[in-house]
């Protein structure tokens, strides 16, 4: 079957909204799914202004659709502490339904997990998806619990349903007073020479990744028909952050910084393994410098 419809459960969202965009150019009928739709449309993106948590709304939307790309969650690492019941109650069990709908549909689902929190901090780095997962805040948990439900799914009513972990993704339309997101911040408020918050000593290192290379990775696991279940989605490389704080530095732009003490919240150091990934999905990928560099020229020619 050629697989043609996709649908994407949080097209509104940073890494939903490249994702259609990314879809529409390769081809796909893309729906996108979110409470509101933009106010910048893309034609020939289709939109439904929808509730997630609406079983009958969520139900209606992924009739008839090849491939569903679930990119929603209501809370964030930051605040998933605080908010972490609303994560269980509302994300976790509209998750395991829609799980429940997808089955007998021959539709393919590609959860977006965290390669961020999932893991926890780990002695061995770059971290492995085979790795034991040891989250140390919530939203971790919470993507930990999905994915348990989304493998049970597919042992026992042979859904076709995939795991990516995506690591830290950067790039155009993502924006940090959502709580996540430390390359946008630092990129926006030196651009404008606003202070830069750093949680630590700013020895804390991510594996950063482009939202293009993001896209594309997602896309390559359609066609992948294997017996893994679970991808990295990453750069497989680490940065600091005062590393990007010397690299905007030395692009000329005048930052200013604060360091607070750092958050529970946070481990210290995460780089993914991507070889899983990187065995079908061969296209170069954005190296971390240049990517820095065309954000800010990206950002000096939008509004932010």
């Amino acid at each position: 079957m050629i697989k043609n419809r996709v649908l994407v459960l949080g097209g509104t969202g940073f890494i939903g909204r490249n994702l259609c965009e990314y879809f529409l150019e390769q081809g796909w009928t893309v729906t996108s799914f979110d409470l509101f739709a933009p106010q910048n449309r893309v034609d020939g993106i289709r939109y439904i202004e929808g509730d997630f948590f609406d079983d009958r709304q969520l139900s209606a939307a992924v009739n008839n659709q090849d491939v569903i790309i679930h990119s929603i969650s209501t809370v964030t690492p930051g605040n998933s502490n605080v908010k972490f019941m609303q994560g269980y109650e509302k994300d976790l069990v509209q998750t395991a339904k829609l799980c429940e709908m997808l089955v007998g549909t021959n539709t393919k689902m590609i959860f977006l997990s965290s390669g961020g929190t999932v893991y926890g901090d780990q002695p061995v780095q770059p971290i492995t998806e085979e790795s034991r997962t040891t989250p140390i805040n919530h939203y971790g948990c919470i993507k930990i619990c999905i994915e348990n439900i989304i493998r049970t799914f597919n042992i026992q009513f042979k859904t076709k349903f995939v795991i990516a972990r995506v690591a830290n993704p950067y790039g155009p339309g993502q924006d940090y007073k959502k709580g996540v997101g430390f390359v946008d911040a630092a990129v926006k408020k030196a651009l404008v020479g606003d202070e830069i918050e750093v949680w630590g000593d700013g020895e804390t290192v991510r594996d950063y990744i482009h939202i293009n290379d993001v896209c594309r990775m997602i896309h390559s696991l359609i066609r992948y028909r294997g017996a893994e279940d679970t991808f990295n989605v990453s750069s497989g490389e680490g940065v600091s952050q005062n590393a990007i704080l010397t690299l905007l530095s030395e692009l000329g732009y005048e930052v200013k910084v604060s360091y607070k003490n750092a958050r529970g919240v946070d481990v210290k150091r995460i780089i993914l393994d991507n070889r899983k990934i990187r065995e079908f999905d061969t296209e170069p990928m954005m190296p971390f410098a240049r990517g820095i560099a065309q954000y800010c020229e990206y950002l000096k020619q939008h509004t932010f």
